[in-house]
């Protein structure tokens, strides 16, 4: 495929802040991670995202679209939160154009599709409303990366299954999940692959695992591995009775035969590593080690 890339940002590179998903409570945290992005030398043009509803969404489809379309090009796309809604925008011919979009979460949606059309620049970390709770170290690592500067490795446990190298794909499991089957995701076949989600009961994992499965989407990765699940423990069953989260990622993916990560500081927890979608990568089953390939 190929790939348009994203340039790195400079020192007074315009940012349009993107409200593609459910309405915000109010906006004070967006306000504080306007701030940030705006000490690092960045021009982030006025918005008015916070007084914005339809219904739950932060205002109509045809709204949250154009958010996508700014009249004046932006060096980066920064989304305010997630929720639900990035999805329905897919509906409509979104006109991607070089540079960066960043978020998480529900934004999964709109960074695979626009991986899958061929476009660099997405990248899965902070939005707006959660990027001043981020750690500095957090914050360092999503400024290096979007200004072209190097990033460390990032650390998690080892599940064994050696070393496998290919193009980078983070996502939300649920919203993914949703996409499987459509014209929105990225080539697979080949690629590392870092899951993360958040309030879902280990079954409903299971569930959508299996999906993956009987659609062949896990045969194939590079290797495969998983951020933080949060608030996704089962306490309505007796533990004699259920799975936990842990048994349920092991057994679904033990015998995909490919190097294997848990415990990545990537998802919906303080400390949510930035990581860039289609970027060679390198994960070191054996060692718990996710790298970015210069």
């Amino acid at each position: 495929m190929r790939i348009t890339p994203a340039p790195p940002l400079r020192t007074g590179d315009r940012v349009t802040c993107v409200a593609a998903s459910s309405a915000l409570q109010d906006d004070i945290k967006l306000q504080e991670g306007i701030a940030v992005l705006q000490s690092w030398g960045l021009d982030v043009q006025p918005q008015t995202l916070a007084s914005r509803r339809w219904g739950y969404f932060a205002g109509r489809d045809d709204t949250r679209h154009a958010d996508l379309h700014p009249a004046e090009p932006a060096a980066l796309l920064a989304c305010a939160r997630g929720g639900w809604g990035a999805a329905r925008l897919l509906e409509q011919p979104i006109r991607w154009q070089s540079g960066w979009l960043l978020g998480f979460s529900d934004v999964t949606a709109l960074l695979w599709a626009r991986q899958a059309a061929g476009f660099a620049g997405g990248i899965h970390g902070p939005l707006l409303t959660t990027l001043a709770e981020e750690p500095q170290w957090s914050r360092d690592r999503l400024r290096n990366l979007l200004f072209g500067n190097t990033i460390p490795d990032l650390q998690g446990r080892g599940g064994g299954g050696g070393v496998g190298s290919g193009p980078l794909l983070v996502a939300n499991l649920t919203v993914a999940t949703h996409l499987l089957g459509s014209r929105f995701v990225p080539p697979l076949k080949g690629a590392v692959l870092v899951l993360e989600d958040v309030g879902e009961a280990p079954y409903r994992i299971d569930r959508m695992l299996t999906q993956w499965r009987l659609n062949g989407s896990l045969q194939g990765l590079a290797g495969l591995a998983f951020g933080n699940f949060e608030g996704c423990a089962d306490e309505t069953r007796d533990a004699s009775e259920s799975f936990n989260l842990e048994q349920v990622l092991e057994e679904r993916t033990a015998d995909l035969g490919i190097p294997r990560v848990m415990d990545l500081p990537v998802g919906h927890r303080s400390g949510n590593a930035a990581l860039p979608m289609g970027a060679m990568a390198r994960l070191d089953g054996e060692n718990g080690r996710l790298s970015l390939l210069t």
